[in-house]
């Protein structure tokens, strides 16, 4: 489909872009379907972010914007309102103008990283789970998680206020919930999550101690530049079950349609227009 004058944009935000797959799942979609919306990368550092927001969302044909890496944390502060989940995520990762002219934050990181474990048969509801990494996309999974029925919650993050503010936002949400904090040892947890960055570039480190996690347990991974990654790698050799990145984002779209206001579409569709290169 050719850009027109009559083309809408979806803004999607981060630094670096280079990692960015959801143009390559969106766009073969709207333009199976006829749809006249091109999402576009824009690559923003954080200190210039705050200042562009507000430019961005006085153009006419915006339809909203997905936010990633770095600025999920950071555009809690740039929104007028905030939905019940991206406020115990303390992030958000999408957008929109209402009609007032304020600006609304969601977070659907979260539910797409638990949609995507229920659809795969496991049992959260009871589950003990361990979630390294507690900025944007972390604390999203940690809040879906909790709100999908985990019994025990483990949280670890290097920035120790990081966690144990996420920590205070859960318990004052979900008294009943079990949440541990600085403890990164996956042993006796079912559902095991990688939400920090390691993995992006050549040479990182694990996240955690493969050789704890139990054989069996459920892995579950958020950095997409590759399918699968060292982690999940050394996951597969735990012969624990797992999910790649990519599962997280072709789960969440849905909801991301829903929020912005345009047609349904199911992962399978999308993965079946995708045209995703590693």
């Amino acid at each position: 489909m050719e850009i027109s004058g009559n083309t809408r944009l979806i803004a999607h935000l981060g630094y670096p872009t280079t990692t960015f797959k959801a143009p390559m799942i969106y766009n073969p979609w709207f333009e199976e379907q006829g749809i006249d919306i091109k999402v576009v990368p824009m690559g923003v550092k954080g200190e210039d972010y705050a200042q562009m927001i507000p430019s961005l969302f006085r153009l006419t044909n915006i339809v909203g914007a997905l936010v990633t890496m770095p600025h999920k944390v950071s555009t809690c502060d740039l929104v007028q309102s905030l939905s019940p989940t991206a406020q115990i995520a303390g992030a958000c990762n999408a957008i929109r103008r209402e009609a007032d002219g304020s600006l609304r934050g969601d977070m659907f990181d979260g539910d797409g990283f638990v949609r995507g474990v229920l659809r795969k048969g496991v049992q959260v509801k009871g589950a003990r789970a361990l979630v390294v990494g507690c900025g944007g996309v972390g604390s999203a999974i940690a809040a879906s998680l909790a709100a999908a029925g985990v019994d025990t919650l483990a949280l670890f993050d290097n920035r120790t206020a990081t966690s144990e503010e996420l920590a205070k936002r859960l318990r004052r949400h979900y008294p009943w919930l079990t949440v541990q904090t600085h403890l990164r040892n996956p042993k006796a947890f079912s559902i095991v999550v990688n939400a920090t960055p390691l993995g992006m570039n050549a040479g990182d480190e694990l996240p955690m101690d493969m050789n704890a996690i139990t054989p069996g347990s459920f892995v579950g991974e958020v950095v997409m530049k590759s399918e699968i990654t060292p982690f999940l790698r050394a996951a597969l050799e735990r012969d624990c079950q797992i999910q790649p990145g990519t599962d997280m984002l072709f789960e969440m779209i849905p909801a991301y349609m829903e929020f912005f206001g345009l047609p349904e579409v199911t992962p399978e569709a999308l993965r079946r227009v995708a045209k995703i290169d590693y």
